[in-house]
């Protein structure tokens, strides 16, 4: 947060009186540089991750322009367009335009796919100020004559660069050509690749750069930790670490609908309450999964990477990569689900051969090490990295591969202890292994560990 008030950056009283209503008092690094220069009219290219504010950046402005240059609706059309990639952001970012203007005499809906489009048609009939929407849908109602953006004045393009990833390249360009040329336009994006360079490029014009956060962050207060794993023991290892009561709201990552399918009824059938999210679900079905992760119902949230963004749910305690993303920018917004609004929290990464790769990209990217946790705990083997094979990002500070034995954290038999939670907490008793036998003298040790180790995934460990 920042000293100035949002009254200090220009923001008229019926929006700094909703704001305050929500006590939200003081402006966020990202909107005390974004409203300004939004308010003067300028063009905006943002670099900003979700959970910085970046919403109320571009929604408070947006409102104060079209209060203030009031204009009377037309059939059909817009005055400002929102552009977002899912249907959970574009409700979300709806939302906040609710909130925030509830003290305005303006119009807004949202359009959206996986629904029937009566609704969203009707809302469009009789013409909207603030028009938030996926492109998808957005474009197919274009086509059919539903929605004119001729005189839409304002643009925003959020997390520009997942829709992108998600194929949207070219419906978003069909949908800017047809706005006026004369508009103001807004991009907000995680990550600055080229491709988003240049689609900055072509939409916007002379635009302020607002910069909150490095390109690549990982949150500081999230530990992470990364459990080499045969692929087919990753659901015995996903239950077994669910016993713990500490994974009390947990978000799972797949990189495919079927295995988020697959991973969820397996949760189910050993009586840990889960939802499965993805694209093939439809709005109703996503909408009442969130619901139930959010009010409790549901323990466990499997999910592919469709709500590794725009997702905000209070209190997940846990995010555990089941299958390590092909992109490592994936990796960063997958654990920022937890560890939100000045909490702590821990991401937890299964990692087979095959995600070896993988897992090297995400360490450099990063910039960290990953710690590594012994499975032996729970499956009663430990898969070991190669001596030969890097486990740290390469560069300044970094050396080179590791080698087996002397300082290896991977080193057979020292496996990684976690220590009790922070606050001097005392572990408390229960054995994970029950039923087990482990081999030869180290029962006795095993079982002195395992009530040392019982909270050894509490979130302030």
């Amino acid at each position: 947060m920042t000293n100035k008030t949002f009254a200090d950056l220009g923001v008229a009283e019926p929006l700094t009186r909703a704001l305050s209503d929500q006590n939200y008092t003081h402006p966020t690094p990202i909107q005390a540089q974004a409203i300004p220069a939004l308010l003067e009219g300028r063009d905006l290219l943002g670099l900003a991750q979700t959970g910085t504010g970046k919403t109320a950046a571009f929604t408070l402005p947006i409102l104060q322009h079209l209060s203030e240059n009031f204009e009377k609706r037309q059939p059909k059309q817009a005055r400002a367009l929102i552009l977002a990639p899912t249907r959970e952001l574009v409700v979300q970012i709806a939302k906040s335009v609710e909130t925030y203007g509830r003290n305005l005499k303006l119009r807004h809906t949202a359009i959206f796919g996986g629904v029937n489009q009566f609704r969203q048609v009707r809302a469009m009939s009789g013409g909207v100020d603030v028009l938030v929407a996926t492109p998808g849908r957005l474009l197919d109602l274009m086509n059919q004559k539903h929605v004119d953006l001729r005189r839409t004045s304002v643009l925003v393009l959020d997390e520009a660069d997942r829709m992108l990833d998600m194929g949207f390249v070219r419906d978003v360009q069909k949908i800017v050509a047809t706005l006026p040329k004369q508009r103001q336009s807004l991009l907000f994006s995680a990550t600055m690749p080229k491709t988003i360079e240049h689609l900055a490029a072509e939409i916007l014009n002379d635009p302020v750069r607002v910069e909150v956060t490095p390109e690549v962050v990982t949150v500081d207060k999230i530990d992470q930790r990364v459990m080499h794993v045969d692929g087919k023991k990753k659901r015995e290892l996903l239950a077994k670490l669910l016993d713990d009561a500490d994974l009390s709201r947990v978000i799972v990552f797949t990189r495919t609908k079927h295995c988020a399918n697959r991973v969820s009824e397996q949760l189910d059938k050993s009586g840990v309450v889960a939802e499965a999210i993805h694209g093939n679900k439809s709005q109703g079905a996503r909408q009442r999964a969130l619901d139930n992760f959010r009010n409790g119902k549901a323990r466990v949230l499997v999910a592919t990477d469709i709500a590794a963004r725009g997702i905000d749910v209070a209190d997940i305690t846990h995010v555990i990569n089941y299958e390590l993303p092909n992109e490592p920018e994936s990796y960063v917004h997958r654990i920022g689900r937890t560890a939100r609004a000045g909490r702590s929290g821990i991401a937890l990464s299964f990692c087979d051969n095959a995600e070896r790769s993988h897992l090297r990209s995400i360490e450099r990217l990063t910039k960290r090490p990953l710690t590594v946790v012994d499975t032996t705990e729970w499956l009663g083997e430990q898969i070991v990295v190669p001596a030969g094979e890097p486990r740290a990002p390469r560069g300044p500070g970094h050396g080179g591969p590791r080698k087996a034995g002397g300082g290896n954290r991977n080193q057979p038999g020292k496996p990684r202890r976690f220590g009790k939670p922070k606050g001097g907490e005392e572990a408390r008793g229960g054995n994970p292994n029950a039923g087990r036998k482990p081999d030869g003298q180290k029962q006795g040790q095993r079982k002195q560990d395992s009530a040392k180790q019982s909270r050894r995934f509490s979130a302030g460990a």
